[in-house]
């Protein structure tokens, strides 16, 4: 008898752990991150999204180069999701996405789509599909 509540007491430990295991064959690809010491203090103490974002988008500037913003930000001089968190001409942050949801938001589904492997191109139909419909693209 004890030796069958042993039996009993391992698989349900490990079957848990089993399942787990074979349950999740999605393979899930990691991000480069910026530390956020590199980051100005501003950006640094801002809420853990926001901070996420800068440190993405120092790090794989390409990948936010590639999608286009849909805040309105064109009228300020933003090209691209990127320019809203650095401004290339003058080699400073910019603090537009500190307080600008939408642009967090895009950049935050850049991430997550990379996360699952997508491509440039995938990733930039993505973003114009789902965010097109809050104005007209900075690109």
């Amino acid at each position: 008898m004890k030796r069958l509540s042993s039996l009993v007491l391992l698989v349900a430990v490990l079957l848990p752990a089993l399942l787990t295991t074979a349950c999740s064959t999605a393979s899930s690809h990691s991000l480069q991150m910026a530390s956020a010491s590199d980051l100005p203090m501003k950006m640094q103490n801002a809420p853990t999204r926001v901070r996420e974002a800068y440190q993405f988008a120092l790090a794989n500037p390409e990948a936010v180069k590639n999608v286009p913003c849909y805040c309105g930000c064109g009228g300020i001089g933003h090209t691209s999701n990127f320019a809203c968190y650095y401004n290339e001409a003058k080699k400073t942050f910019d603090d537009h996405a500190l307080g600008c949801s939408l642009c967090v938001d895009i950049t935050q589904d850049v991430m997550t789509l990379m996360r699952d492997g997508k491509s440039p191109p995938d990733i930039r139909n993505a973003i114009v599909s789902t965010y097109s419909q809050f104005g007209p693209p900075n690109q």
